[in-house]
């Protein structure tokens, strides 16, 4: 499964969600916050995968890669003018646009060391300014986090929604795993999942040096910003990959 299925469940959450608008503005503020300190409020941006903030994104450039049919959909249906670019295409984009955003731990989903430094070299040959992205601290992670992610209910009146994401560690890689997300409707029980996603551990070291391997001058960690996906409660640095 791919990283456009894992933000489906993202999609999905954000639909049932009746503070809609509040979730927008919120992910919008923390990226805000990314301009800010990088002192640039980027005309043209590329987001990796579903991010609710492409919604209040006023960019007057917006691409968007890696999303299903049924997110493109979406977007439609909310009358974002945005370009469409397949995975496989964006080798033809090489610093096409000055802001790339991959939240939600995206340089996490990678089959093993080779795949994960190429997917960091790929995006960051993309920006010309900066990528925006996310990791959690593995290093110092807390054994409970390590085979759940911390759940959450999404309420909607009587109606509720659990997103449940599981982790099933590698016996001989110990920075391998496999991902599942389930999301279960209440009170009718249906169940959806979304997986497996192979993953691999990221550290924030390892990710400056094959940031500065791929280009980037300077590799921040942004202190007093922190990111929360839609379907687990668990929070992620936000860091900025810079090359100007």
């Amino acid at each position: 499964m791919t990283f456009a299925n894992y933000t489906d469940a993202v999609l999905s959450a954000l639909e049932f969600n009746p503070k809609f608008n509040d979730v927008v503005a919120r992910k919008q503020e923390i990226l805000d916050g990314v301009y800010r300190t990088e002192n640039l409020q980027p005309t043209s941006i590329l987001f990796v995968g579903f991010n609710p903030a492409i919604l209040s994104c006023t960019a007057k450039t917006i691409a968007v890669t890696e999303i299903s049919d049924q997110a493109q959909a979406f977007l439609k249906s909310k009358n974002i003018k945005y370009t469409y670019i397949d995975s496989a295409d964006l080798g033809k984009y090489q610093k096409s646009f000055q802001c790339v955003i991959a939240m939600d731990e995206y340089f996490t989903f990678a089959e093993n060391d080779q795949d994960q430094q190429d997917k960091i070299a790929n995006i960051c040959s993309l920006a010309t300014n900066f990528v925006i992205s996310t990791v959690r601290d593995y290093k110092n992670q807390d054994f409970k986090d390590r085979d759940f992610s911390q759940p959450v209910a999404v309420r909607n009146g009587a109606d509720s929604k659990i997103f449940v994401e599981n982790h099933d560690w590698d016996l001989r890689d110990r920075t391998l795993w496999n991902t599942m997300v389930y999301e279960i409707d209440n009170p009718t029980n249906h169940l959806i999942t979304y997986g497996p996603f192979n993953r691999r551990t990221m550290f924030f070291k390892q990710l400056a040096k094959f940031s500065m391997d791929a280009g980037a001058v300077n590799f921040l960690v942004h202190k007093n910003l922190m990111y929360k996906s839609l379907i687990k409660k668990n929070y992620e640095h936000v860091v900025s990959i810079q090359f100007e």
